[in-house]
């Protein structure tokens, strides 16, 4: 029996004063949830993505609730000039920022056989690569500020498990965990923290456009709890780890999964 779905919980003031800057935050995933959670927990933030109309529609939406403590700006993050264009927007926007939040990522599906250099290196370069630029960008900031600071990736669990045709994607995550691990020594003594979730499956209109339904089935099917997460669910986790109850987590990867072992 498949238990119900659960509701958001609501907000108890976690991020009450912090600036929060999240990229691939448009449309419905894991990042426009992130954004809704931040908010509701008291942040200021700053939504990012390349997409500028779905951005827009998304920072309308959310400014609805939460008026002018929701902030948007373009960015592609294979650009650096325009993550660092992110940063100084950030900045100047709100005067600091404390917590960023990676969740730009790029997949698709191709055998090791079939796969081209484009494929692999376009993966990579959004998905390890761009966390690696925001970060930079986000971490030097945070250390002029010397207020300390957090940043949140979001991995996947194909960071440590196999799946046929994922090959560029997985090492990209792994990648992205082997990034968190060491960024995260070297900002500890500027009291800044740095960790990752790493979830396995959570639904939203865009995976399910590109991913085929006997697949979904599959993957569902190893859920504990017979379902995908909801976006809101993961980004809880990234909420709490941007929070100051994480104060004595870093270098740490989060599995937000209910596979089974």
């Amino acid at each position: 029996m498949t238990p119900p779905p659960m509701k958001p919980p609501a907000g108890h003031g976690l991020l009450d004063g912090k600036v929060v800057v999240i990229t691939a935050a448009a449309g419905t995933g894991i990042g426009s949830a992130a954004a809704r959670r931040c908010l509701e927990e008291g942040a200021e933030v700053v939504i990012s993505d390349q997409h500028a109309r779905r951005l827009g529609e998304t920072r309308d939406e959310l400014a609805q609730a939460h008026g002018d403590r929701v902030w948007s700006l373009p960015c592609d993050v294979t650009d650096e000039s325009a993550v660092a264009a992110l940063m100084a927007g950030a900045a100047g926007r709100f005067g600091r920022i404390d917590v960023l939040i990676n969740n730009a990522g790029l997949g698709g599906t191709s055998s090791v056989l079939d796969m081209t250099d484009e494929q692999w290196l376009r993966v990579l370069d959004v998905t390890l690569n761009g966390t690696f630029r925001c970060t930079r960008a986000a971490l030097r900031a945070m250390v002029a500020q010397g207020h300390g600071g957090a940043v949140v990736n979001n991995a996947s669990v194909l960071g440590w498990r196999a799946q046929p045709g994922q090959a560029h994607y997985a090492a990209a995550k792994a990648g992205v965990m082997a990034l968190t691990r060491c960024a995260a020594l070297d900002v500890a003594a500027h009291g800044i923290r740095v960790n990752a979730v790493a979830p396995s499956l959570a639904m939203h209109p865009f995976l399910a456009k590109v991913t085929s339904d006997e697949l979904l089935a599959e993957l569902v099917g190893r859920e504990a709890f017979g379902r995908s997460a909801e976006p809101w669910e993961v980004a809880n986790v990234m909420v709490f780890l941007a929070s100051d109850y994480a104060s004595y987590l870093t270098g740490e990867v989060v599995s937000v999964s209910s596979q089974h072992a």
